[in-house]
């Protein structure tokens, strides 16, 4: 008999402006000490900077554009097989894949030199958008390290 209690999702209500669950994740994610209203602020800001940027495209197709560029297809676990520990390749579920390249392209932003955080967020979304930046280096990092260690892929179960 399982002892873990039955989990379940909770349900996230779609932001306000363009009534899209992503976005809602996202604003979510750049949430810091549960001020969501200044949150909303800056990812609308970014969005905004996006808008005149790239010719016939608007910032929401910006931004769906660079989250589907930075989403990871495999990741490594570890897996500790008799005394050692193998750094075995999976695939990403979807939830996490989306989640990944989320906090990927927030956390990275965060390390930019812009002065503005909206800006910061613009230009790690256009970066990502164009396949290059910190966030599409990561990615590219773990699918890596994914590929050198495909050898372990049996220890997958």
């Amino acid at each position: 008999m399982s002892r873990r209690k039955k989990t379940f999702k909770r349900e996230i209500i779609p932001d306000p402006v363009y009534k899209d669950l992503v976005f809602a994740k996202f604003i979510n994610k750049m949430t810091i000490q549960g001020k969501k209203a200044t949150a909303q602020k800056l990812f609308y800001g970014a969005l905004s900077e996006l808008e005149g940027k790239i010719p016939n495209e608007d910032g929401v197709s910006v931004l769906k554009k660079a989250i589907e560029n930075t989403k990871p297809q495999v990741e490594v676990r570890s897996r500790r097989v008799g005394g050692a520990t193998y750094q075995v390749p999976v695939d990403v579920r979807p939830t996490r894949r989306l989640a990944l390249a989320m906090k990927w392209l927030i956390d990275y932003s965060r390390s930019r030199g812009e002065k503005d955080f909206s800006k910061k967020l613009a230009g790690e979304i256009l970066d990502a958008y164009n396949g290059k930046g910190n966030s599409i280096k990561k990615k590219e990092d773990v699918h890596r390290m994914a590929e050198a260690n495909k050898a372990f892929s049996h220890y997958n179960w």
